[in-house]
């Protein structure tokens, strides 16, 4: 299958200039897709565009990262109900050089003759004059076919400021510095870029006399409607410091039955034939999305953090889980879980002095009262790593303390927590 065949049996084609399949048939291409380092990480909002550059990759041909810290400094307006809060330098560069590390762990940049190449487009205009940038890009395009575009139309009467109104024809002139400085032929986005990559291709065209491509994808919504990428809680991440691996993992296995067969299409990266079989033979989702939790949670996170979410998991949902068990937990999966349930400090010293009641009796702890928590004993539902207490002068000693740091308490077989000695 060629490039846009694959593209198009995985749902990611929305528009694309014509000619490009004839060219890719016929040339090893470079492509580049622009990110703008306005956040502190890649989010698997980001990564549906990643996964356009590595399904090019995969292809055999070119991907190139452009990194925007000239154009993250201004901020892009495209379908923004309401103009950016600008963020500062230092903030830029921070995000800028966090994401390229993600990047380097993303895709191939080591080795092969379609490695991935990656720009910073700071690098076009930091030491370029504004009465140079205004002769040579800014005759280029007339006012009228700026405000033609949807992306500024949907602003004009709640407001544009110059500066975002300046970013189409900064992102225009990238794709000519990157046309000829690097020989890129094809710029990628999703769909609310249409706008500005044609801008790039009609700068190559007015400019260099040339012809370049584009190729849009569909932004991806969820089955309600609601924006992809987001949970309740927010953003889904791609820095486990951020979103967690267990979060990442469990994000995928909520995902909406509905929405599991366009998922498995654009970010699975086995061969297209096993998918095109398992979307024929799985019939139930819950397996579909299993299978691309899996996949995902280790192409992101790594192999050792799979198997933690996946301990985990066990501890969470399987309540036949042994003390056997909890003793084996590592001190990062014993980290992991402290995210994903209550937890509470105590310092040691009170941990060996105190009786076990008085520590696990207040705001923020487990019972409210000593006469809940004598209950709860009485009722044999208190447990300290899956063993019970049945004595109400019980005390915790070191020989609790998993890993040296933590301490697994439970109220039934539903409520759990985690004590972190400190």
């Amino acid at each position: 299958m060629t490039f846009l065949e694959i593209m198009k049996w995985r749902g990611m084609i929305q528009d694309v200039t014509p000619g490009l399949d004839e060219y890719l048939a016929q040339n090893k291409t470079k492509a580049y897709i622009g990110f703008d380092p306005t956040a502190p990480s890649l989010t698997i909002g980001n990564y549906v565009q990643i996964m356009s550059l590595t399904h090019f990759q995969q292809a055999g041909h070119i991907p190139v990262v452009l990194m925007g810290g000239a154009t993250g400094r201004i901020g892009d307006p495209s379908f923004k109900d309401e103009e950016r809060s600008l963020k500062t330098t230092e903030e830029i560069e921070r995000n800028l050089q966090h994401q390229k590390e993600q990047f380097y762990r993303i895709l191939n940049f080591e080795s092969g003759d379609n490695k991935a190449i990656m720009v910073n487009n700071y690098d076009f205009y930091s030491n370029m004059n504004v009465l140079d940038f205004l002769r040579d890009a800014g005759k280029t395009l007339t006012v009228n076919y700026m405000m033609a575009k949807e992306s500024v139309k949907k602003r004009i009467e709640t407001g544009l400021s110059f500066t975002e109104f300046s970013y189409q024809m900064l992102q225009a002139y990238d794709f000519q510095l990157l046309y000829q400085n690097y020989g890129i032929r094809l710029q990628m986005g999703g769909s609310d870029q249409w706008g500005n990559i044609t801008s790039g291709t009609e700068f190559i065209r007015r400019n260099l006399g040339e012809k370049a491509y584009a190729l849009t994808s569909p932004l991806l919504t969820k089955a309600d409607g609601s924006k992809f990428g987001k949970s309740t809680e927010g953003n889904i991440w791609l820095d486990p410091e951020l979103t967690s691996p267990y979060k990442f993992y469990q994000f995928w296995l909520n995902a909406d039955d509905r929405d599991i067969e366009k998922y498995i299409k654009i970010f699975s990266l086995k061969p297209i034939s096993e998918l095109d079989e398992l979307l024929k033979t799985e019939t139930d989702p819950r397996n579909l999305k299993r299978i691309l939790a899996e996949e995902l949670t280790i192409r992101i996170h790594g192999e050792e953090n799979f198997k933690g979410v996946q301990k985990v998991s066990e501890l969470l949902f399987n309540n036949k889980v042994d003390k056997d068990f909890i003793h084996q937990l590592t001190p990062s999966e014993l980290k992991a879980i402290s995210g994903e349930i209550p937890s509470f400090t105590i310092a040691k010293e009170e941990l060996t002095s105190t009786d076990l009641i008085s520590l696990i009796v207040g705001e923020d702890k487990i019972f409210n009262s000593n006469g809940e928590a004598r209950r709860a004993i009485k009722g044999k539902a208190l447990a300290v790593n899956k063993e019970k207490v049945t004595d109400n002068e019980f005390k915790l000693d070191l020989s609790h303390v998993l890993q040296g740091k933590f301490v697994l308490l439970e109220n039934g077989k539903k409520n759990k927590f985690i004590v972190e000695v400190q």
